[in-house]
This record gives C-alpha cells, structure tokens and sequence, in this order.
C-alpha cells in the first residue's frame, strides 16, 4: 500500500504506542482518585500537559485534553461566544474554514450571532486588512485556520493576531493542520485559543488539546465533574493524553529534520504530475504551505473517479477533507478559491508523510498517468 492521505490521518508512532501501553495496563487508575495507581495517572497527564504546552510555546495550565479537533474548535468558539455575548454577538471567521469550525459558526448564527465569514483570493489566502475592515464595536471573536486541510495553504495569522490583539478581540486558530508541520509558537500568532489534534501527527485517534490562555473568556460545554479546570468533564483517558503528548513533542523536535524531506517529496510529485499529464492546476501554488500537501485539479476527469483507480492500485489519496467525503457538494474551500464546479469536483490531494518514498511518488505519479489517460478516452469533455 502507498499511503498519501496524512491530512485524514496518521498511523501510529511505534514510541507513541510503547508510551501508552503502561497506561492501558498496569497504570491503569482513575486520575481523580487518591491511591497510588491514580496518583501515577494523575502524574502522567500533568507530565503529558507540560510536554504539549512546550510544543506550542504555552503554559501547562492553559492546556485543557478534549477528544479531538472538533471538540477543541467547539469549545473555543461555543465557549468564547457565550462568554462573551453581553459584550457583543459579531464573530469573524473565513470561508475555507474546516467544517467543524464552519459549521459551529453557522449554529451559533442560529442562536442570534451575527457570523462573517471572509473571502481569500485564488490562492486561498486571506488578506488581513479585510478582516479588519469587518470589525465592529459588537466583534467579539475571531477565528481563522492556521493550514488549511485540502489545500495546504498557510493564513497570515501572525497579522491577524495582532489586529485581534489590537482591537481586543479573542482570536482562535484551527491548528489541526499545523502543528507537527511547521512552527507554532502562540505568542508568535498572539492566539487566545488555538485547537490540535492527536491523530494527525502520529498520536492515537480520540484525542486532541485546546490552548486557553490565562484568563480568557471561556464557558465549558461538557458539564459535569470538575476535570480539566471545570472546563471539560469527563474522566480523563489517560494513555490517550500520553500518546497525544509523546506524538506532539516527536513530530515538534523531528520539524528541522522532516520538513525539507516532505517538501522535496511533495514538489518531486507535482513537477512530475505536471510535466506527464495535460491540464493540471496545483491549487495554492503561489501561496505559503504546509510541506506535506498538494491540492491538485486534473481537468475533465472526476476526481473520485481518479480515487477508486488509485485505490485498485492500494494507492491512498483524497478528494478534500475526510470530513465531507461522500457529500455531493463541490468543496467550499476550492469554490471560495474560485474554482469551477467542474474544476472542484476533478481533485484531488495527496498529503504524504514521514514513511513515504521516492519511489512511492515515481509509482503514484505512474499509475496517475495511465489513469488520467484511460479516463480521458471516455470522458466527453477535452483538456
């Protein structure tokens, strides 16, 4: 199998599993207890808490485990906006957000907040003075994608962080993407509230961590005990949160080494895509991106059409986020770059990872090739 979907996610790290397994046997105590085999599992999350938060440039105690992306961008955004809703109901956010920050907002729109989503460009890049021309006196939040997940391309954040920290507004970013691939440092990108995900830089499925810095505006939405700060209750999964951290400080100390052999990686698929195949558009090309991903339109042929001859290959790759496959709906964040339906629907992206080789991308880039071509023959539409 040639596996070029590590945006979706990630296999798991041989030292992550070896950190989790004492936590799924021996050390097995609940953490809010008070015998020994809790104490041991109360110390592994707080070590796990120090080792995340060094990842990211934050303090320990602005670390708070969740279940993953989605239930960190919920609790930031649900919890912020109904912190602070007598202070105002305006949130700002982008139109190639992922869904689980899209459609929050558009929840929360349902609940009488005023919700503007800002366009980007043909890149996918958003331009920060737009973002600071839709500020009112009622803007209460702000939340942009730190990498997109389809596209790869990497947002200004460390602008527009500051114009939120300006006007004194919390700002949010979806780093799911991000961090494990390029630096994230908080105070770089004066993020209140920043969400990461386990799974998708080689830590278990099922849990992920949201960044709150001290004395931010934050409601739970999980109530019940007292864990985590009161801001998420629950019993704590221990061996998760181990794994989550161990994960987060390899790919984080590993970025120097691994961030070049990704890119080359990634530019060797796309130069040999474009120099074999006929009417292929690299979507966000001209813009910033994460190492490990490309976006790529092949024009007049269905991209999940070039998906279920791939995988006859057991070659692994997607048509945006794992999120939305099986929706008819073109991609949002390829229509917001102004591509056409017909274009959207003939993507494809591969997002490689530290296991992959040259050959792997020689024998993609082959099968890609005899695809394209066999495909072509029956479609009705010409390049």
């Amino acid at each position: 199998m040639i596996y070029l979907d590590h945006n979706a996610t990630t296999p798991l790290h041989p030292k992550v599993f070896d950190a989790m397994i004492p936590y799924l046997k021996e050390h097995f105590g609940n953490a809010s207890s008070y015998y020994r085999i809790a104490r041991e599992a109360r110390a592994a999350i707080e070590n796990a808490r120090k080792k995340a938060a060094e990842c990211i440039g934050a303090k320990p105690d602005e670390i708070v485990f969740t279940s993953g992306g989605t239930e960190s961008d919920n609790l930031a955004l649900r919890g912020a906006a109904h912190a602070l809703r007598k202070k105002g109901n305006h949130i700002i956010t982008s139109s190639i957000e992922h869904h689980a920050v899209l459609n929050t907002c558009k929840n929360l729109e349902k609940e009488g907040f005023n919700i503007t989503f800002v366009p980007v460009d043909s890149n996918g890049l958003i331009d920060p003075d737009d973002i600071r021309k839709r500020i009112t006196s009622e803007t209460i939040l702000m939340s942009v994608i730190a990498a997109n997940n389809e596209t790869g391309v990497i947002q200004p954040l460390s602008d527009i962080g500051a114009i939120a920290r300006e006007k004194g507004i919390i700002f949010h970013t979806d780093a799911v993407q991000a961090v494990g691939k390029i630096p994230v440092q908080v105070e770089t990108i004066s993020a209140d509230l920043l969400s990461f995900s386990g799974h998708k830089f080689y830590g278990p499925k099922g849990v992920g961590a949201l960044y709150i810095r001290k004395d931010t505006p934050i409601t739970p939405i999980l109530t019940g005990g007292h864990h985590e700060y009161n801001l998420r209750a629950g019993t704590e999964n221990t061996a998760a949160i181990v794994g989550f951290a161990e994960a987060a400080s390899i790919a984080v100390s590993s970025l120097e080494e691994m961030s070049p052999q990704m890119a080359a990686l990634r530019d060797r698929l796309e130069k040999r895509i474009m120099e074999t195949i006929d009417g292929v558009k690299i979507n966000g090309l001209n813009a910033p991106r994460v190492p490990n991903t490309s976006n790529i339109s092949f024009s007049s042929i269905d991209g999940e059409s070039i998906l279920l001859h791939l995988d006859l290959k057991d070659i692994c790759a997607s048509s945006g986020s794992a999120c939305t496959t099986g929706s008819p709906e073109p991609s949002h964040v390829l229509s917001a770059m102004g591509l056409t339906l017909m274009d959207a629907q003939s993507t494809v992206r591969f997002s490689l990872g530290k296991e992959n080789t040259e050959d792997e991308i020689d024998l993609t880039v082959e099968a890609l090739i005899e695809i394209a071509g066999k495909l072509r023959k029956i479609s009705s539409i010409t390049v």
